[in-house]
């Protein structure tokens, strides 16, 4: 019997494993992210509707960017996480995706914070929002 345990306890020691899905993902550090987004200020209307966003500069990495989703709010760090820090790896919107500034054009998703186009180890790096009337709190 005891070998038993002994066995199934070696088999549940090499089933678990470390987790390196991390491991390309060391190109962003954890910024502080504390910001307040009033939305009606002219500059953060657009998002009252859905699938609008807007930049938000000097926090996190790159800045943030923040989306309406229909069901609420997500908020992404606005530099690439497939990239070293660069002038380039700074994302832009362009409708509702996000695209790296570098040569290869990382596409990424600003419903989902994956990319498109091609399989890439990092997604976009997801801040926490909380609605409080019509102001958002963006946190990490």
């Amino acid at each position: 019997m005891k070998q038993f345990f002994l066995f199934v306890g070696l088999i549940l020691l090499t089933a678990c494993s470390r987790n390196n899905s991390d491991e390309n993902c060391r190109f962003l550090v954890n910024a502080a992210v504390n910001v307040t987004v009033n939305m009606n200020l002219p500059q953060y209307n657009q998002l009252q509707f859905t699938s609008n966003s807007v930049y938000i500069a000097n926090q996190g990495n790159k800045g943030v960017i923040v989306i309406n989703v229909g069901s609420g709010f997500r908020a992404w760090d606005a530099a690439d996480p497939n990239h070293e820090q660069s002038t380039c790896s700074l994302l832009t919107i362009t409708g509702a995706n996000a695209v790296c500034g570098c040569v290869d054009a990382n596409t990424y998703s600003l419903f989902t914070g994956g990319s498109i186009g091609k399989q890439l180890p990092c997604g976009l790096k997801e801040y926490r929002v909380n609605v409080s009337g019509n102001s958002l709190l963006i946190t990490n």
